[in-house]
């Protein structure tokens, strides 16, 4: 595999593992506004990402199919949102819950959530990586490595808060510090594996690439729909969610543009 390859799918791992070491310099968990910012801001990368590194690729790969270069990331978009839509189902999220009473009990089934929620999050992620550097990998004129860098950059940005959203509360409830960090790495452990097994199948199937890239963006941006916006709008101050997501955004938007 090329160095460059390997160093761009566990960009994002760090990003989470930088985020989940919070937990050894911060005493409390992180302030609603600043996690209402970093969530917002997460969102926004997310976005970008989902048209930049993923949509427009998609399209242009398809460029063969004339007026109909669009059908392979509408399809792979609706199956991307579709196959969140079956996750969310199988596994409760933890807005679900947050009107519970928080007893002992409440309070260790709500962070287990978060857990899984997390988690969740890194699946479509590490396949967004892996299928952009997949593409790269098979020579599509479309993807260049330092676009495929932007992409695991800007995941790795929106992963710091994620890791820190982890490691935090386990550190609140009792758990010893190096506990709560594994904690929080164990949650983006998904994402490197992720990338590399789709890698290992677009490199099979070629062809499919631009269903695989847009699969990748209407994953993502069901999770931005269905978790963060509603978390990072909730309560007073939203405008600083929205404020974030903009400034998310655009530098994503920068990101790959300049790079790519």
């Amino acid at each position: 595999m090329d160095i460059n390859v390997f160093y761009g799918i566990l960009i994002p791992f760090l990003g989470t593992s930088a985020g989940a070491a919070c937990v050894f310099f911060m005493k409390k968990n992180l302030n609603e506004q600043i996690q209402r910012a970093l969530t917002g801001f997460a969102a926004g990368v997310m976005v970008a990402a989902s048209i930049w590194s993923l949509l427009i690729p998609a399209i242009e790969q398809s460029s063969g199919l004339g007026k109909f270069s669009f059908v392979p990331a509408a399809v792979g978009f609706w199956i991307g949102v579709l196959f969140l839509l079956l996750l969310d189902h199988m596994i409760p999220h933890l807005h679900q819950n947050s009107n519970k009473a928080e007893g002992p009990k409440s309070k260790l089934q709500k962070t287990t959530m978060l857990v899984l929620a997390v988690t969740l999050h890194n699946i479509p992620e590490g396949m967004a990586v892996g299928v952009v550097y997949a593409g790269y990998l098979t020579g599509h004129a479309q993807i260049t490595i330092m676009g495929a860098m932007a992409l695991s950059i800007g995941i790795a940005i929106q992963n710091f808060p994620e890791g820190a959203i982890i490691s935090m509360p386990l550190r609140s409830e009792g758990m010893g510090k190096t506990k709560a960090f594994a904690g929080g790495v164990l949650s983006g452990i998904v994402e490197p594996i992720g990338a590399v097994l789709t890698i290992l199948a677009a490199g099979l199937i070629v062809p499919a690439l631009p269903y695989l890239l847009s699969f990748a963006a209407g994953a993502m941006l069901y999770v931005v729909v269905e978790e963060l916006i509603p978390e990072m709008s909730a309560g007073e101050h939203s405008n600083i969610g929205t404020l974030f997501f903009a400034i998310g955004f655009s530098l994503m938007m920068i990101l790959d543009v300049a790079l790519g």
